[in-house]
Order: structure tokens, then C-alpha cells, then sequence
């Protein structure tokens, strides 16, 4: 049998999901008991003494048969009133009124009544004001008679205070639990926390702690961490390397064309500024996110001086539209670094580029649109990959690259705990690259 349907009322946080777990055994135990001891003990146990009552109280009707007054009926009942406890007056309709009183919370009372009425045809009426007393009115050939007499020889004495002392103590036990289930818990947030922080880019305080198992998983966490930061970092070292030690014969081969000719000159020249292009592409890739630390950042005014900075190389850029406001965590380094990444490519292979931006609680969207040739849909994931060329997608002829202009902005926004999403442009018809970020 699938269980898929039980998913959409199941809650969605670990915290919830425990406290259900939790809470759903102690109200089924509750209900089971409860109606287990009211349906089965004090059904059985308030049946018999009800039973055991009429039989007195029949006893007494019929000691009271062949009276002629009132008083010569309860001078015959006196020593069966004495030796059953019980007090007997005969009352009247219009001084005291025949109510059928009791407290709400008497759960027992109708059955006592149902139970009495049963054996005792001439009942009229019972009232349980209390929990020390029970008042039968009995129809007589005399008038309305009135017996008083225990109300515990009717019933178990408060039986409402079983389900209260378990209710109570339920409750009790339940916050005890609740209160150390946090403490069970806290320790998995912390990890998930940590863990949603770095995949933001974010490198926050993290020690273990917990259980044995969670322990584990904060200790393999953490070595997690450290192997994918100094990945990153032997990453970053070699590829500086390289580039570094291939500047000193670049700067030779510079030196050397500068004394040749001009004409003879110019095609490896073009060569040589082709070649520091690729490497400074390198050097970007392999410092990836990882430059700066994440910091408040107002997007609004960072796009402002993106798009400016574009402005004034030459690039037609604009900031169209701006929705939301706020600040958000960003490496301000990097997110221009993709955002210009972006724009390069827009006015390279298109005239122009649009920007965008959206603020939501939850999101942050980047949006830079062109209007050249596009990317078509079953490319896109291909041209997310480092040192992936489109050139039937893109004109390659317009400008140089090795493929790692999208693949370095895919790495910065998944460094933010974003990604970046490729589609097609509805106003311009070109390429639109939206970088997207949890806030």
C-alpha cells in the first residue's frame, strides 16, 4: 500500500514531525485507557451498586405498603431507613421543584439515573447535587416520597479523577519530553545550519555535540569541510602558480616582439594579448567564489555601479527594473565578477544588455538579458561546463574565450547556495541568465 498520500498532511520540519511522534502515542494511550475503564470497570462496577440500591430501596417501598398516612409510612421504614442509611420525607410538588441536577463534569450520572429508573418504576426524578448525596423522589399511594442516602453506594466516589490525574501527569511528562527532545534536536539544526551556511559560502562556527551518531555526523561534517577548502585551495594555488610562472616568458616574448617591426610584429602580438587573456580566464576560474568574505550588501545599489562601471568601458547597459528592497549576504567581489561576466557576454555576442533585479523574503534574482543569438535549450546545461565553446550558438569570430565565462558565474551563485538558470529572452529575444539566490 503507498503511504505517498499521507506525505502532504505529514509536517515538514524534524522538530514537528518528533513532537508528532511524541505526542500522537501519549493521546492514543489516553483515549484507549479512558474508554476502556469508563466502558468496561465503571460501567460493571456502577451497574452493580445501582442494582444493590434498588434492591434496598424496594425494600423500603414495600415496608410502606399498608399505611394510611405519611407519618405511619416513615414509622414503619424507621429502622430499615437506620440500618440502610438512608433519610425519608415526603415533599411537595409546589415547595420543591423535581430538577434533575448534577455536575457537569458527573460523566457517570446517566447511567446511575438510566439504571435506577430501570429497576424503579415509580421513579420520578434523581438528584446527585454533590458527591456525598443522592435524592431519589418515589411516587406513592402517600404522596411524592423523598429517600437521601449516600451518593457512593450509587457509584465509584469521583471516578472523573482518574482521567484528570492522567491527563495531568500525561501533560507533565509530555513537556519533560518536549523539553529534552530539543535538546536531542538542537545539536541537528546546528549541523544543518552550518551545513546550509557553507553552501552559501559562508563559513560559520561549528563544534559537535549530541548523541553518539550525531557526533559522527558532525565529525565527518567538519572533515567534509576541511577537504573541499583546501581543494579549493590547492586548486587556486596551482593554477596562480601556473599562471604566474607563464607571465615571465610572455613579458620576454612582449619584450622581444617590441623590437621588431611593426608590421612583422602585429599578428603574434595579437597572439601573445590572446594568450594573457586566456590566462587571466584561468586565474578567474580558479578563485572561483572564493574571494572575500560574505557581507550585508545592498543589491540595488552594487547592480547601480556594475552597470555604471559597464557604462563607461563602452558597453550598452542599463538597469531596467528593480523590485524589492533590503540587504543580503553576498561576496560583493564575486557577484560583480559574475554579473560583468554576464554583461561581457551579452554586448559580445548581442548590442545590448538589460539588467534586472528581484527581491523577495526568500529569493534573490539577477537578471541579465541580450538580444543576440541565444543558447539553444537542449545546449544550455552543456555551456554551464568549464571550457565548453558554442560555436554554433554563439559567434565565436565576435570575441575570445576558452568557455569558462558562464561556467566561473554557475560556480559564484552555487557558492551563494544559488544557481544560475539559462532561457530565452521575452523582450529581447536573446539569451537570459538568471542568477538566483536564497536569502
Amino acid at each position: 500500500m503507498s503511504s505517498q498520500w499521507l506525505k502532504h498532511y505529514m509536517p515538514r520540519s524534524l522538530y514537528a514531525r518528533a513532537a508528532l511522534i511524541l505526542v500522537l502515542p501519549v493521546i492514543v494511550l489516553l483515549l484507549v485507557v479512558g474508554i476502556a475503564f469508563l466502558q468496561k470497570h465503571l460501567e460493571d462496577v456502577t451497574t452493580q451498586m445501582t442494582r444493590t440500591a434498588t434492591r434496598e430501596v424496594t425494600l423500603v417501598l414495600e415496608t410502606m405498603e399498608g399505611a394510611e398516612t405519611q407519618q405511619e409510612a416513615l414509622a414503619a421504614i424507621r429502622l430499615d431507613l437506620m440500618a440502610l442509611d438512608m433519610k425519608a420525607r415526603f415533599v411537595d410538588i409546589d415547595d420543591e421543584p423535581i430538577v434533575d441536577r448534577r455536575r457537569w463534569y458527573d460523566f457517570i450520572a446517566p447511567q446511575v439515573e438510566t439504571n435506577l429508573r430501570a429497576g424503579l418504576p415509580d421513579l420520578v426524578a434523581v438528584a446527585l447535587p454533590t458527591g456525598d448525596e443522592a435524592r431519589l423522589y418515589l411516587q406513592t399511594d402517600l404522596g411524592l416520597l423523598q429517600l437521601t442516602l449516600d451518593r457512593r453506594r450509587l457509584s465509584p466516589t469521583a471516578p472523573h479523577q482518574l482521567i484528570v490525574t492522567m491527563m495531568f501527569f500525561a501533560v507533565v511528562m509530555t513537556s519533560i519530553s518536549f523539553l529534552y527532545m530539543r535538546n536531542q534536536l538542537r545539536p541537528i539544526t546546528r549541523l544543518a545550519d552550518a551545513a546550509q551556511a557553507f553552501g552559501r559560502g559562508r563559513v560559520v562556527p561549528y563544534s559537535p555535540g549530541g548523541a553518539i551518531e550525531v557526533r559522527a555526523a558532525g565529525n565527518a561534517f567538519l572533515d567534509m569541510r576541511a577537504r573541499i577548502e583546501r581543494q579549493m585551495e590547492q586548486r587556486t594555488m596551482m593554477l596562480s602558480g601556473v599562471s604566474h610562472d607563464l607571465r615571465t616568458p610572455l613579458t620576454r616574448l612582449k619584450l622581444g616582439l617590441s623590437m621588431l617591426p611593426e608590421d612583422e610584429a602585429a599578428p603574434m602580438q595579437q597572439d601573445v594579448d590572446e594568450m594573457q587573456l586566456l590566462l587571466d580566464a584561468f586565474l578567474d576560474f580558479s578563485r572561483g567564489a572564493s574571494e572575500g568574505a560574505p557581507e550585508e550588501v545592498e543589491p540595488e545599489s552594487l547592480l547601480h555601479q556594475i552597470v555604471e562601471d559597464a557604462r563607461r568601458a563602452g558597453y550598452k547597459a542599463q538597469l531596467v527594473s528593480v523590485e524589492g528592497q533590503g540587504t543580503v549576504m553576498l561576496r560583493p567581489t564575486s557577484i560583480r565578477r559574475a554579473v560583468e561576466n554576464l554583461i561581457g557576454n551579452a554586448v559580445r555576442y548581442g548590442n545590448r544588455a538589460e539588467i534586472s533585479l528581484s527581491m523577495t523574503p526568500k529569493t534573490l534574482r539577477i537578471r541579465v538579458e541580450d538580444d543576440g543569438p541565444g543558447i539553444p535549450a537542449e545546449q544550455r546545461t552543456e555551456a554551464l561546463k568549464p571550457f565548453s565553446r558554442l560555436d554554433p550558438a554563439r559567434n565565436q569570430n565576435q570575441g575570445t574565450g576558452v568557455g569558462l565565462g558562464l561556467a566561473i558565474v554557475s560556480d559564484i551563485a552555487r557558492a551563494h547556495g544559488g544557481v544560475l538558470r539559462l532561457g530565452k529572452s521575452e523582450r529581447l529575444g536573446g539569451l537570459c541568465a538568471d542568477i538566483i539566490i536564497g536569502r
